[in-house]
C-alpha cells in the first residue's frame, strides 16, 4: 500500500505524512504518538530480547536477569551510535547485514544437509485443535512487520519517486526468499515440535546437524540479525518522532535536527529512554519478548488498517495526482489489505494478554496531550499537506559527498523535487 503513497507524496515522517494528508493532523498526531511510544519503541525492545537470548546462550553473565541486562545494553549502544551521526549508523547497518545474510545462508544450507541425510528429525506434528490462527498470524507477520519502513525515508531517498518502489519491491522480494527458505530449514532440522521447545531455534538447528561449534557460530550471527534490525528501527523511528516535534508545539525538542550529525538527535535519544523502560517492563514480566509483541501488535494493526484506508481516501480527494506506482487490481487488492488488517487487529486484542492492554492506555494517553497541544498549534498553522522543515538540515546521498548540505529539511527537498 506504500509504494503508490511514497511514491505520490515522499515526506520524512512516512505512514504520518499519508495519514495526515488523508485524515488530518490529528489522526496524525495519535500516529506519531504511537510510533514514539509503542510501535517502534516497542519493536526495538523485542529485537533486543532476541539479542539477549542468543546472547545469554553464549554468555549468561546476569544469571536470571542476563536476557534483559543484555536486551538493555543493546538498545543504548546503538542509540548512542546513532545519536553520533548517521553515517556511523549507515557503516554499521551494511556489516551487520552482511552477517545476517550469511548466518541465514548457513542455516538454509544446515536444513538442505538434514533433508539429503533423511534423518526424519524435521517430521512436523500436526497442530492441536485449539490452535488460534489470527494469535499464530501475528507472529508470522512481526518478521515482515518492516516492509513499509523505507517509506520513512523517502524525503532523503535519492533518485525521485520511483526509488521507493524499486526499494521496497527488491528488499520484500529479497527478505520473502530468505525467511521462507531458513524456516523451511528450521521445520527440517527440527519440527514443529522442536521449535515451539526452545528460544534458540536457528542455533539448535545447526547444533543438530553439525555440533556445538556451529551452533555458537550462528548464535552469533542470529545476534547480529537482531542488531541488525534493531539499528535500522531506531534510525526509521526517530523520522517520526522528529515530524512529531516539527508539527506540534508540545513536543516541539524532538523537532530538532543535528546538522553535524544528519539525524535528529533528541529524538533518536527519547526514542532510546523509552525502548529501555520497555525492556525494564519485558524482564519484570519474565517474557520479554511475548508481552512486547502483545505490546505493540494492536496498535501496529490498528494505523495499518487506517493506512490502507488512506489509500482510499486519497485517491478520492486527489484524484489528478501524479501517481508514479499504481495499485494492481485497485479496489480489491487494498480492501483485502485492509481485511486482512482487521482480523490482525481483533486477533491482537482478542488473544493477548496485559501488554496489549498497557499498549493501548499509551495510546489514549495520547488525547489529553493532542488536547493540550490545541491551543499552541493555533499560533502556529501548519497544513499537513506541505510541511515544511526549513531549520532541519538534509543529509546528501550522492556518493563522495562530506555529510549534509544547505538548510533545508528532508520535507523542502521532496517539494522541490515534486516542483521541479
Amino acid at each position: 500500500m506504500l509504494r503508490g503513497a511514497g511514491g505520490d507524496y515522499p515526506g520524512v515522517g512516512g505512514d504520518y505524512h499519508y495519514l495526515g494528508r488523508a485524515f488530518g493532523r490529528r489522526l496524525a498526531f495519535l500516529f506519531a504518538w504511537a510510533r514514539l511510544t509503542v510501535i517502534p519503541t516497542g519493536s526495538v525492545a523485542l529485537l533486543a530480547f532476541v539479542f539477549g537470548d542468543y546472547a545469554t546462550s553464549l554468555l549468561p553473565l546476569w544469571g536470571a536477569h542476563s536476557t534483559a541486562a543484555w536486551a538493555a545494553a543493546a538498545v543504548i549502544a546503538f542509540t548512542a551510535l546513532n545519536a553520533l551521526g548517521l553515517r556511523h549508523g549507515t557503516w554499521t547497518q551494511k556489516v551487520l547485514v552482511l552477517i545476517t545474510v550469511v548466518g541465514l545462508l548457513a542455516v538454509i544450507a544446515a536444513g538442505i544437509a538434514a533433508a539429503a541425510g533423511g534423518d526424519g528429525a524435521g517430521a512436523a506434528a500436526p497442530p492441536s485443535g485449539d490452535t488460534h490462527w489470527g494469535l499464530a498470524l501475528i507472529f508470522v507477520l512481526l518478521t515482515y512487520g518492516g516492509w513499509n519502513e523505507a517509506a520513512y525515508l523517502s524525503a532523503e531517498m535519492r533518485g525521485g519517486r520511483r526509488s521507493i518502489v524499486r526499494v521496497l519491491l527488491l528488499s520484500i522480494g529479497a527478505i520473502t526468499a530468505l525467511y521462507l527458505a531458513a524456516n523451511w530449514a528450521f521445520a527440517r532440522g527440527l519440527g514443529t515440535r522442536g521449535m515451539a521447545a526452545t528460544d534458540t531455534v536457528a542455533a539448535d538447528v545447526m547444533r543438530a546437524v553439525l555440533g556445538d561449534g556451529a551452533a555458537a557460530a550462528v548464535s552469533l550471527l542470529i545476534a547480529a540479525a537482531a542488531l541488525t534490525s534493531i539499528n535500522a528501527t531506531l534510525v526509521f523511528g526517530a523520522r517520526t518522532a522528529y515530524a512529531l516535534g516539527r508539527d506540534f508545539p508540545l513536543f516541539a525538542p524532538l523537532g530538532r535536527w543535528h546538522g553535524r550529525a544528519a539525524t535528529p538527535v533528541v529524538a533518536l535519544l527519547t526514542q532510546g529512554g523509552i525502548a529501555l523502560l520497555l525492556v525494564l517492563l519485558g524482564g519484570l514480566t519474565r517474557e520479554g519478548f511475548e508481552t512486547m509483541v502483545e505490546f505493540t501488535a494492536p496498535i501496529f494493526w490498528l494505523f495499518l488498517l487506517l493506512t490502507g484506508m488512506a489509500l482510499f481516501a486519497l485517491r478520492r480527494r486527489e484524484p489528478g495526482a501524479s501517481r508514479p506506482f499504481r495499485v494492481p487490481l485497485y479496489p480489491l487488492t487494498p480492501a483485502l489489505f485492509c481485511a486482512s488488517s482487521a482480523f490482525l487487529l481483533y486477533s491482537s486484542l482478542a488473544h493477548t494478554g496485559i501488554g496489549a492492554l498497557v499498549g493501548v492506555a499509551i495510546l489514549a494517553a495520547g488525547v489529553p496531550l493532542l488536547l493540550l497541544d490545541h491551543r499552541s498549534t493555533q499560533q502556529r498553522t501548519l497544513p499537513m499537506e506541505d510541511a515544511r522543515a526549513p531549520q532541519a538540515p538534509v543529509m546528501s546521498l550522492r556518493r563522495g559527498s562530506p555529510g549534509p548540505v544547505g538548510v533545508r529539511g528532508p520535507d523542502e527537498r521532496a517539494r522541490r523535487r515534486r516542483h521541479g
